[in-house]
């Protein structure tokens, strides 16, 4: 799998936080890393070629004309920090491998030990019992103990024994092999809301994250969507709670039968 890369600029640093980021639930992790991308405009400096841990399961039919396979893209891009000697660089995967997962971190890592990477973070959904109204709160997990003193400077919720699910979890389990620092934090998504985005708890994630890494990135954006899609939700569990009412509180008997009881009622009268 050498050529499993292609880096277009291999930029000069003297060192570099790493953010890697695949879809999970709420896709929060995406969420996440695309906001950062965005909002500090870093530069696209690579890609991870997919045949090697991707297998296209179908294709596209457009005018009922077969398109050709596509494959989910792996990218890098980069910052420069104009006010810090640790510039950041972003990982984004649009799927995870069905397997070689494995593989993949460790492909990754390479790319990292060239860009000078000193420490990795990852983000990821903790399943809570939560209301959509609530602000959720941010769990933290460190591949080791130093670094556990380090989040307690931050609003970091250290819950123990937890597991971290898919490539978000395990890219921190090869760092940690390889002897690179490593942070997942996690925002917590109500148990009901798992299917759908949540930018709320990305943005949770986001206020910690800059803070750690010392970077002004304005949230204002995201917090806008947190809200709009917190509304949304009050208006889904309205139309939900309206259907259950309608369902559930039927008479049992048809208005025929409640019709006839009365009569017979006036008839003994």
């Amino acid at each position: 799998m050498k050529d499993s890369v292609r880096l277009y600029k291999e930029p000069h640093s003297k060192a570099c936080d790493l953010i890697a980021a695949w879809p999970g639930i709420g896709n929060v992790a995406l969420i996440v890393a695309g906001y950062l991308k965005d909002k500090l405009n870093a530069e696209e400096i690579g890609e991870v070629e997919p045949f090697d841990f991707f297998d296209p399961i179908g294709v596209m039919v457009k005018d009922n004309v077969v398109e050709a396979p596509q494959f989910p893209e792996s990218k890098f891009y980069y910052w420069r920090n104009p006010i810090s000697d640790r510039d950041i660089v972003l990982f984004i995967g649009n799927e995870q491998p069905s397997f070689k997962g494995y593989e993949l971190a460790n492909c990754i890592l390479n790319v990292s030990h060239k860009l000078r990477v000193k420490r990795v973070y990852t983000c990821a959904a903790a399943i809570a019992r939560i209301h959509h109204t609530e602000q959720p709160r941010v769990w933290g997990a460190t591949t080791n103990q130093g670094l556990i003193h380090e989040l307690k400077k931050y609003d970091v919720v250290l819950r123990g024994d937890i597991q971290i699910a898919g490539l978000n979890g395990l890219f921190l389990g090869v760092a940690k092999e390889r002897g690179i620092d490593g942070i997942c934090l996690l925002g917590e998504v109500p148990a009901y809301t798992t299917r759908i985005p949540s930018p709320k708890a990305a943005l949770a994630i986001l206020r910690i994250l800059t803070e750690i890494l010392g970077i002004d990135v304005s949230l204002t954006d995201l917090a806008k969507l947190a809200k709009e899609s917190e509304e949304e939700m009050k208006k889904l569990a309205a139309d939900a709670m309206g259907e259950f009412i309608d369902r559930y509180t039927r008479p049992v008997w048809p208005p025929e039968a409640e019709e006839d009881e009365e009569d017979d009622d006036e008839d003994e009268e």
